[in-house]
């Protein structure tokens, strides 16, 4: 997994874990890096979008993701993935505050048809896919969460 906030940085491990044939899992920063990683090819999932410290607006959540950014992932064929694990750690508001921006990125990935994971995926299928419909996804979404 790369966690870095230098963008040159994360290319450069990028382009040594595609040599290794290894799965390429970037965690998102600021909306400028978020944005030139789903504009790379090579990247496999782009995780925790809503995992960041901006403040929500007064009418619409900071989710971390747009219609913008969704389609890019499509065009790549990138996946945005949930870290369920950090979702865990957080203090309850910080975890209900991480549950409405998590619903507002399922409803713009079936928007524009997506692919949500869960990471890491220690968890039984069955407890994802109930927590994925709960969060509103779709059917077809909460079958695909596994798909890493």
């Amino acid at each position: 997994m790369i966690n870095t906030t230098n963008l040159n940085q994360a290319r450069k491990e990028i382009q040594k874990l595609k040599k290794e044939n290894e799965q390429i899992v970037v965690m998102a920063q600021d909306e400028e890096f978020n944005r030139k990683i789903l504009e790379n090819k090579d990247v496999d999932v782009f995780l925790g979008p809503e995992l960041h410290n901006r403040k929500d607006k007064l009418k619409q959540r900071d989710s971390g993701l747009n219609e913008v950014l969704c389609k890019l992932a499509v065009k790549n064929n990138i996946q945005i993935g949930i870290n369920l694990m950090e979702i865990i750690k957080q203090p309850k508001k910080d975890k209900a505050i991480l549950l409405g921006r998590i619903i507002q990125n399922i409803a713009l990935c079936k928007r524009t048809k997506t692919k949500v994971v869960i990471y890491p995926e220690k968890y039984k299928k069955q407890d994802v896919s109930s927590l994925f419909l709960t969060l509103g996804a779709s059917t077809q979404q909460a079958k695909e969460a596994f798909g890493v």
